[in-house]
């Protein structure tokens, strides 16, 4: 077992509050659906809603606070939503967008460990410009100091987004640079679970664009690096006996959607 008893319990309260909370703030949409409602009944229709509105929101209020919980244990920091800084310079722009041309012609295969040498070497050079990048939502610093942070996406991510998830990840190592640049960096796409399983997770959409050995973790390597080996089959269970747990508090939440 990877997970300690300790570790198991803070995950399983992380996943019962998540949920708690989202049934709080939960409003179905106002949609009338006559035949649905009639065919399935107000609960089911309301259960469906619920599951389409969580799956949406699954990895900021599951996933997102799950890894962290899960790697409070192995890092030094371990925080989720956080900024990865806010200068960038000229020079480590025109870098990524060179970078970025040479990956979408193909001239070039990604290379994660140049390309983070090539950003350091210019990463305070040129005018600091002020920008916004997408906000990171796991990071992590090992106790040696190195960073690493994550962008958790879905299961199933569209195909025509990897450029931007490319550049998101390229920008977030200059951010951080620009304010140390000695910093040991690590900027990764997270994907919570094969959703092919048994048979492997389709990488090849992605290799032209990511660098699948340092760019990117899917379901065991995402959640075992979080939490040591065997933590994605810990995890399986904490959910599994969350949901045993809370069955007759979900069904009798449901139930008032059933109601007149």
């Amino acid at each position: 077992m990877a997970l300690s008893k300790q570790q198991i319990q803070s995950v399983e309260d992380t996943i019962k509050n998540s949920l708690r909370n989202r049934f709080k703030t939960y409003n179905p949409e106002p949609a009338v659906m006559p035949f649905h409602t009639r065919l399935l009944g107000k609960d089911r229709l309301a259960l469906y809603s619920f599951i389409h509105s969580l799956n949406t929101n699954f990895g900021t209020t599951i996933f997102e606070p799950v890894a962290v919980s899960l790697a409070s244990s192995r890092f030094k920091v371990a925080k989720l939503q956080m900024k990865s800084g806010t200068q960038i310079s000229e020079q480590a722009q025109y870098e990524i967008q060179k970078m970025m041309d040479e990956l979408t012609a193909a001239n070039k295969k990604p290379d994660k460990q140049k390309e983070i040498e090539i950003i350091r070497k210019v990463c305070q050079k040129g005018e600091m410009r002020t920008v916004k990048p997408t906000r990171v939502d796991v990071y992590l610093e090992s106790n040696d100091g190195e960073i690493y942070l994550f962008d958790i996406k879905t299961a199933k991510p569209n195909k025509g987004g990897f450029k931007e998830f490319k550049r998101t990840l390229l920008e977030w190592v200059a951010t951080v640079l620009s304010e140390n640049p000695n910093a040991k960096i690590n900027t990764l796409i997270a994907i919570p679970y094969n959703p092919y399983e048994p048979k492997p997770y389709s990488r090849w959409t992605m290799a032209g664009m990511l660098d699948l050995e340092h760019e990117l973790k899917v379901a065991e390597e995402f959640w075992d690096f979080l939490g040591g080996k065997g933590a994605y089959d810990d995890l399986l269970g904490c959910f599994e006996r969350v949901g045993i747990e809370l069955r007759q508090e979900i069904d009798d939440y449901f139930k008032r959607f059933d109601k007149d």
